[in-house]
């Protein structure tokens, strides 16, 4: 009796282990399955060229942060080319820009001049701009010649294509 009890455990046990196997074997095809197919990335912005933004725009800076929500606001003109681009101010003051298209954004850099938030005070800036629907989004790095704390002024900026 001992021997058919034995047997019968034996059996069992090699019933439910090969049952397992087979359960664990499928979790792991299908877990392989799942992982071996790659998640659907998004499609990359198109790149922009000088061409798209050529024009000008009517663009307005605000602070990111602290209590002076002051706009700055400008004139972007933007060539086909790397020449003659400038922001021109309402005062008249005209500031060259140099510039590059770096995949779906477009990076500007100031030559130094008079601030026109700051009397007194020289200033040069840094902007990185993206095109949405038919406007210029972006944020603008004011870099101060000052050795004040606050040397550095970072403002959301937003340009709409002038007629």
């Amino acid at each position: 009796m001992r021997t058919i009890t034995r047997v019968a455990i034996a059996c069992s046990t090699t019933l439910f282990l090969a049952g397992c196997g087979k359960s664990d074997q499928a979790a792991i095809d299908t877990a392989g399955a799942v992982a071996a197919t790659p998640a659907a990335e998004p499609a990359p912005a198109p790149a922009l060229s000088l061409s798209d933004v050529a024009g000008r725009w009517q663009a307005r800076s605000v602070p990111e942060a602290g209590t002076d929500t002051t706009p700055t606001t400008y004139v972007l003109t933007a060539t086909a080319d790397t020449t003659g681009w400038s922001l021109t101010f309402p005062s008249g003051l005209k500031v060259p820009l140099r510039v590059m298209v770096s995949g779906d954004s477009l990076i500007t850099r100031s030559d130094t001049y008079a601030s026109p938030r700051r009397k007194g005070v020289k200033v040069w800036t840094e902007a990185s701009w993206r095109r949405q629907g038919d406007k210029l989004v972006g944020s603008v790095i004011a870099h101060y010649t000052t050795s004040s704390p606050d040397s550095v002024l970072r403002l959301r900026s937003e340009a709409t294509r002038m007629p």
